[in-house]
């Protein structure tokens, strides 16, 4: 199972760490952290170091309830980090996190390698249409909404049927336009309640149905830190736990700001999976 990043062909059969990287004043974990062109570089640097294949880059927080933010101002937050990162590290797979097709196009001009849209096109009818353009892989995730709204929206006749059904639609709206690498995310922490999050853990393997490869975003969640009574900044533990959960059931690719603990995760369980295949 490979995808075309800028002329790479990367396997994603082993699996890949993508690295969190918020330009934003509001991210529920590390939002405002990196105030300064120079603090995005040395980030950017320690996840690849510490072995992650993509970097994944947002300037519009998608937190519940977070402050809407324009297209311009989306663009004056990214665009110079990405042409920044490029500068640095012209082979960087930089991801673009938004649901915007104008942003993509113009991070993808830029160099950026992916687009990883929240809204799988939906809150922007140009989004597909662009990406499919541009010829690069496209992240679809499932949400219901938008992040202003989507909490009050987790009411389904059955959550795992439903979000397949989803993401039957939107592939198929992706085929149609001959885009060729789509990877599927189920959105934990949108559109659902803590319980149904831990549903969709719990029957994460049925997704590999669907053909596309899988990424996983358990990060620091609220899933995690509520059910273990603690805060995002304490929550390390219970994100490496979860992604060993969603590794074991199928994992393609793990999205996390702790990318050193991510890959340890990864060695482990490809460790026992070549011994159950041994």
């Amino acid at each position: 199972m490979t995808i075309n990043c800028k002329g790479q062909l990367v396997d994603l059969s082993s699996p890949k760490v993508m690295g969190i990287l918020n330009v934003t004043p509001d991210s529920f974990y590390d939002g405002g952290n990196l105030t300064g062109g120079q603090q995005v570089l040395e980030q950017t640097e320690k996840m690849l170091m510490a072995g992650a294949t993509f970097i994944d880059i947002g300037a519009y927080s998608s937190r519940p309830g977070a402050d809407d933010v324009s297209e311009e101002q989306e663009l004056q937050r990214i665009m110079p980090a990405v042409e920044s990162l490029l500068r640095r590290f012209p082979d960087l797979l930089l991801s673009i996190d938004t649901f915007r097709g104008k942003v993509a196009r113009e991070c993808v001009q830029a160099g950026a390698a992916m687009v990883n849209d929240i809204s799988a096109g939906l809150l922007d009818e140009t989004m597909l249409p662009t990406v499919a353009r541009l010829r690069v892989p496209y992240v679809m995730m499932h949400m219901r909404g938008n992040p202003r709204t989507m909490q009050g929206r987790t009411d389904y006749d059955n959550l795992i049927v439903d979000v397949l059904k989803y993401f039957s639609e939107r592939i198929a709206e992706t085929k149609a336009l001959g885009m060729a690498d789509v990877i599927i995310d189920p959105g934990f922490g949108f559109s659902k309640t803590l319980e149904q999050n831990y549903g969709l853990l719990s029957h994460l393997e049925l997704f590999k149905n669907l053909g596309r490869p899988l990424l996983v975003g358990l990060s620091r969640k609220s899933m995690i830190y509520r059910l273990l009574d603690t805060d995002p900044q304490n929550a390390l533990n219970g994100t490496t736990a979860l992604n060993m959960a969603a590794l074991l059931k199928g994992a393609n690719i793990l999205r996390v700001h702790d990318v050193k603990e991510a890959m340890e995760c990864v060695k482990l369980a490809e460790q026992m999976k070549s011994e159950i295949f041994s």
